[in-house]
């Protein structure tokens, strides 16, 4: 746990804010190599960059926002709620907002939505990957305690108290890189648009609700104690997957008979 990059002057640069930037850096640049395949130039990702950006930082942070106002926000600074360079971006939060901001920008400049989707599938699990090393450095997503050999141990003066916990930054670090690497080779044999978006929403959500059983940092859960609100929003997540690629799937085979 390392969460100060460098510091220069006043300035304070977090590996968190590094890593987030370069996951959104990292993911941009595949889309836009991506996309050549599907007819859409690479310069409308470099466009849709912006506004995907400011959708997921605004999207992530609202949902921490209204999830942990009574932990984190109440009764302090109204500033505070601005302050991300410690963390506090929920990622269901943020691929919310970054679905609306495609949503807009792809009505607004006529492009193919589910075309535009598909570009993107992908490389949304690459930048994840770099967003958990950022909770790692930061010391937040962490896990249930545990005895096993790849344990990791948080300084004394983390909520952990030093204990070994699950590394379940690192747990879905490896299933997002492996996510990518799945949809990449997909996007070259989708079939019907909007295929490889769709079958994200089903992986990611099955990856999720699966780290989640590993997951520490929660106060509240639900269903008995063994559910998370990740584990709710997972199974969400993965529901509405399903029904996208079976309406998608339909459609285009509808098209294809008339």
């Amino acid at each position: 746990m390392h969460q100060i990059a460098l510091t220069i002057g006043k300035l304070t640069i977090t590996w968190y804010g590094l890593l987030v930037v370069a996951g959104f850096v990292a993911g941009l640049w595949t889309a836009s190599r991506r996309s050549l395949r599907n007819g859409i130039s690479s310069e409308v990702v470099a466009d849709l960059g912006v506004w995907l950006m400011i959708g997921a930082i605004v999207g992530s942070r609202l949902w921490h926002v209204v999830v942990y106002w009574e932990e984190d926000f109440a009764g302090k600074p109204w500033w505070e709620m601005f302050a991300i360079r410690h963390g506090g971006l929920v990622f269901y939060g943020g691929l919310a907002g970054a679905s609306l901001a495609t949503i807009f920008y792809a009505r607004r400049h006529q492009v193919p939505l589910w075309k535009l989707a598909d570009v993107l599938a992908p490389s949304i699990a690459l930048g994840h990957v770099f967003g958990r090393i950022g909770c790692l450095m930061n010391g937040c997503c962490f896990g249930l305690p545990t005895s096993l050999p790849w344990a990791i141990h948080f300084p004394p003066e983390h909520f952990t108290q030093g204990a070994g916990v699950h590394p379940t930054q690192i747990y879905e670090a490896i299933g997002n890189l492996a996510l990518y690497a799945a949809l990449a080779w997909l996007y070259r044999r989708k079939g019907f648009d909007g295929r490889v978006f769709a079958s994200y929403l089903i992986a990611y959500g099955a990856l999720r609700f699966l780290v989640e059983f590993f997951r520490g940092d929660y106060e509240v859960r639900y269903l008995g104690g063994w559910a998370t609100a990740g584990h709710l929003v997972s199974l969400a997540v993965l529901g509405c997957g399903v029904g996208l690629y079976q309406w998608l799937r339909r459609s285009d085979a509808i098209a294809e008979r008339s």
